[in-house]
C-alpha cells in the first residue's frame, strides 16, 4: 500500500481480513483493530489468518523474500508463546544437541520476551539520550525470578534478554512492557556477561554492547572481525 495513513482508514486483504486504523502514535506506530468479513479478530484468531496467508517478517537486512524453509531455521528450539515481530536472533545459533550440552552443564532459565518492530529503528537524534526507546513486553516466570533475586553470576543470550533482566533488576516486574535504553550512559547493573551477533551501525543494539565494554573495545571488535 501507499499513501498516507490516517485514522479511520481501512485496509483489506487476503481471505477477507481488513484491518481500521483507530489512532496515530507520536512514535509512528499506529493502534489498529483486524477483522475477517466484519467480525472483530481476538489476537489468537488473527495469528491463525496470518500463518495461512502471511509472510514471515525477516529483518530488513536480509533483502530477501521469505521461503519455507525459513519457518525453522528463522525460529529458535524454545519458541512458545505468540507476539514477537522477529526471532530473537542471538539463541538461534543453538542447536538441540549444543543446548542440551548446556543444560546439562549450567544453570538454564528462561523467559518470555516479544520482541518489537523498534529493534529495528536506527538512532537518528544528535544526541542518543533524546533517542524514543521502543517497549517489548515480558514475562519471567517464578524460577528464574528467583535467579535473578540472587547473587549468581549471568549470562544473557542476546540483547534482549539483557535489556529484559536489567528492566526487572530496575522495577521488580515479573512482566510488562519494557522500554530500557542501555548505552555506555546508562550501564547495566545485574548482567554479568553476554552473548550476542553483530549489530548495524546506529542502532540500539550496538550501544548496549558499548554499555558493557565501552565504544572503543566494541569498534576494535567490529574491525577484528572484518
Amino acid at each position: 500500500m501507499r499513501g498516507k495513513v490516517f485514522e479511520e482508514l481501512i485496509i483489506t486483504f487476503d481471505d477477507g481480513l481488513s484491518l481500521k486504523v483507530i489512532k496515530l502514535q507520536e512514535d509512528g506506530t499506529r493502534i489498529v483493530k483486524f477483522f475477517q468479513n466484519n467480525k472483530e479478530l481476538d489476537f489468537l484468531s488473527l495469528v491463525e489468518v496470518l500463518n495461512k496467508i502471511g509472510h514471515l517478517p525477516l529483518p530488513p537486512y536480509l533483502k530477501r523474500e521469505d521461503e519455507e524453509k525459513d519457518n525453522t531455521t528463522y525460529q529458535t528450539l524454545f519458541s512458545k508463546n505468540y507476539g514477537a515481530v522477529a526471532a530473537p536472533t542471538a539463541s538461534l545459533h543453538f542447536t538441540k544437541e549444543l543446548l542440551e550440552k548446556l543444560e546439562n552443564r549450567y544453570n538454564t532459565n528462561y523467559l518470555t520476551l516479544h520482541v518489537g518492530a523498534g529493534t529495528f529503528k536506527p538512532v537518528e537524534t544528535e544526541d542518543i539520550l533524546d533517542h524514543p526507546m521502543h517497549s517489548e513486553y515480558y514475562d519471567i516466570p517464578d524460577i528464574s525470578r528467583d535467579v535473578l533475586d540472587s547473587d549468581k553470576k549471568v549470562l544473557a543470550v542476546g540483547t534482549t534478554v539483557t535489556r529484559t533482566i536489567e528492566y526487572f533488576n530496575d522495577t521488580k516486574k515479573t512482566n510488562g512492557e519494557a522500554n530500557l535504553f542501555l548505552n555506555p550512559l546508562n550501564k547495566p547493573k545485574r548482567v554479568d556477561y553476554l552473548l550476542t551477533n553483530f549489530h548495524l551501525p546506529k542502532s540500539t543494539l550496538i550501544m548496549l554492547v558499548s554499555s558493557f565494554i565501552g565504544l572503543e573495545e566494541t569498534m576494535n571488535i567490529y574491525k577484528e572481525a572484518i
